[in-house]
């Protein structure tokens, strides 16, 4: 066997090694980091709020309240307000023990586990409470809202903006009287 140490075989193989090499280099590029969702639990909450808002030209149906139930409301709210998130939505979990089917109070429960993190929970009671409520206002515009969120957490482009349709609906203009 002859051996291939010539200038020309060296310098063939060279140019090859150099051309594999770029073709690796030329590849597809890797795809783009994903994007980090930098929203707070407090400003998805914020959000839920400024969507909600109250218009007082459309019709706003408020259920009577038991006296044991508002206390507990109160609490919760008083509880929220100081922080204490997990006294929140304990007091919140033995209103429901009350009444269990008051959207109201699973809103509340709801927009509690969305300040929490707990996205899953807040789109899963915000859905029972647009189950069991109405249908109009500013509480069905904070379920659609807090679902909304919860999926924007969670990275569910296509499931947000199919909530957020939703939130649309909501709105009704109350009769006008002359």
């Amino acid at each position: 066997m002859r051996r291939m140490n010539s200038p020309l075989t060296i310098r063939a193989l060279a140019v090859l090694a150099v051309s594999l090499a770029l073709a690796a280099c030329t590849s597809t590029p890797p795809p783009p980091p994903p994007v980090v969702d930098t929203t707070t639990p407090a400003q998805r909450m914020a959000a839920v709020l400024s969507i909600a808002g109250v218009d007082d030209k459309e019709v706003s149906v408020q259920p009577l309240r038991d006296p044991q139930v508002d206390d507990l409301r109160q609490v919760a709210a008083e509880r929220r307000q100081a922080g204490d998130l997990a006294g929140a939505a304990e007091a919140l979990n033995q209103a429901l023990l009350l009444v269990e089917s008051d959207p109201g109070i699973l809103q509340e429960r709801a927009e509690i586990a969305l300040l929490q993190g707990d996205w899953a929970r807040a789109e899963t009671l915000a859905r029972k409470a647009v189950s069991l409520g109405s249908r109009t206002g500013p509480l069905c515009r904070r379920h659609w809202a807090t679902v909304e969120q919860a999926h924007l957490a969670r990275a569910e482009k296509e499931n947000a903006t199919s909530a957020h349709a939703q939130i649309e609906g909501c709105t009704v203009p109350g009769i006008k009287r002359y």
